[in-house]
């Protein structure tokens, strides 16, 4: 009997890689991500099916999507629309498209104003803070007890013991240094902080790799906070190898603050179980500058690859130019050709990304990918004023986008990310003076990877084989 253990156990081991593989070849969304996990199953079982149940996830099964669920809720959508009408779409964008992504209507009445780094962002959150009169929604994906983390607990108490209402939520994965006692002061003080899987646990389901890499802040549901910053120093500009953070946020005002504001409804939901529709402001007074715009949220909870096509769309919507700026560069193969038949039909692209790394793999990959799109006409600027982790997308004078969504396919497939889309020439020419000053602050590549340092020569290639989960 004993003699057989270990075949019974092998041949358990094997049905479990053969089925693995079989629900690799049924979900994985190309051919060469299905062959990859059959082989390394099959080849490997014991790591393979290690990994493939953290990482062979296709989608966040079991999160609760409030919008397409409640018909309560899609009743208010409908009304929302029609309560705040399009001013046009003159450049022929596509609003349809992209309504249909975000499962949400474009609607009038709003205003951006651009946060440039750490100090203007940090400054415009804490003073609406501080004039919180009913409630405050937080939410970072990173959360340290730093210098600047300590600031926000400061504002956070002090709202708390006027009676302002602040509700908290941070991702485990990204804030796993916070502290116990920061968590715990705040919670004493009566601020409801939680962990996005508060209910579940970070592992619960194996589904780790799912990560919310939102960064919303909200205030009585009349202003709101979205973009690149964390809070932790380095976001300030304090971290030592780093230098210099360059960074944008953006303050909201107007009807897109209420689709923000439902974002933040839909996570709560997902940590507590319990509904915030009733608790809350959802009649943001119109702002003066009157421009449409769209709250688009993209996660792995979609029936749809909504960060990819957020990207394709944009693209396809150009016709003189597309600059995009993110800290990290590894685009979807369906990203990569919508970028080169671009540049080929002669529309200005640009890509904007950081001359040193935050994150070794996702810069080393890029490597692999720049000369290919280079040889389409695609130019990479190479910023060169210490690391740029910005997040923006600018289409012609017609399109500006800020908010979390990195270009690789993490935040394309695997986090709950969001960004603030406004459809006016003002919004695109603001955004476009604000890339024309990070432009000037960098260098156009013209570097091939054969021509590189060896480090990068050999790391690239490797680098890009992790890129489906970079």
């Amino acid at each position: 009997m004993y003699a057989t253990l270990p075949v019974i156990l092998f041949v358990l081991l094997e049905s479990v890689a053969i089925y693995f593989a079989f629900r690799a070849v049924q979900n994985a969304r190309t051919p060469q991500g299905s062959v990859a996990w059959v082989v390394f199953l099959l080849a490997a079982p014991y790591l393979g099916i290690f990994f493939y149940l953290f990482l062979g996830h296709k989608k966040f099964a079991g999160y609760v999507i409030k919008r397409r669920e409640s018909e309560r809720v899609v009743e208010g959508i409908e009304a929302f629309r029609a309560t705040h009408p399009i001013v046009g779409d003159d450049d022929n964008v596509g609003y349809e498209t992209f309504e249909r992504l975000a499962a949400s209507p474009i609607v009038s009445g709003n205003a951006m104003d651009l946060l440039v780094d750490g100090e203007e962002t940090f400054d415009a959150i804490f003073e609406a803070i501080d004039a919180a009169q009913t409630y405050v929604l937080v939410q970072f994906y990173i959360v340290r007890d730093d210098d600047l983390g300590r600031a926000l607990h400061a504002r956070l108490m002090a709202a708390s013991a006027r009676g302002v209402r602040v509700l908290f939520l941070y991702d485990s994965v990204g804030s796993n240094k916070l502290s116990r006692d920061y968590v715990e002061t705040l919670t004493n003080a009566g601020v409801n902080i939680l962990d996005t899987n508060a209910l579940r646990g970070p592992t619960n389901r194996l589904q780790v790799n799912f990560r919310n890499h939102r960064k919303t802040v909200i205030v009585d549901g009349i202003v709101g906070f979205t973009g690149g910053l964390n809070v932790a120093n380095e976001y300030m500009g304090h971290h030592p190898e780093m230098g210099h953070w360059r960074d944008t946020h953006c303050r909201l005002r107007g009807p897109i603050v209420s689709q923000l504001q439902l974002v933040f409804c839909e996570d709560w939901h997902w940590a507590t179980e319990s509904s915030l529709l009733d608790d809350l402001f959802w009649e943001a007074p119109r702002a003066e500058e009157n421009m449409d715009a769209l709250l688009l949220a993209p996660g792995p909870a979609d029936e749809m690859e909504t960060g990819n096509l957020y990207f394709c769309a944009a693209i396809r919507a150009a016709r003189k130019r597309i600059w995009i700026a993110s800290p990290y560069f590894v685009p979807d193969a369906d990203i990569q050709s919508a970028l080169k038949i671009a540049a080929m039909q002669g529309i200005d692209v640009r890509i904007l990304v950081p001359g040193k790394p935050d994150h070794w793999s996702t810069y080393l990959a890029a490597f692999d990918y720049f000369d290919e799109l280079r040889e389409a006409g695609v130019k990479f600027y190479i910023h060169d004023d210490g690391f740029t982790h910005q997040k923006v997308l600018l289409v012609d004078e017609s399109i500006a986008s800020v908010g979390t969504i990195n270009l690789d396919n993490r935040s394309c497939r695997l986090n709950f990310e969001t960004t603030a889309m406004f459809f006016d020439v003002r919004a695109a020419r603001d955004v476009a003076l604000m890339l024309e000053a990070d432009f000037a602050q960098s260098y156009l590549l013209e570097t091939s990877l054969p021509d590189q340092p060896l480090w990068i020569r050999l790391g690239a290639p490797v680098a890009r084989l992790f890129a489906p989960l970079l």
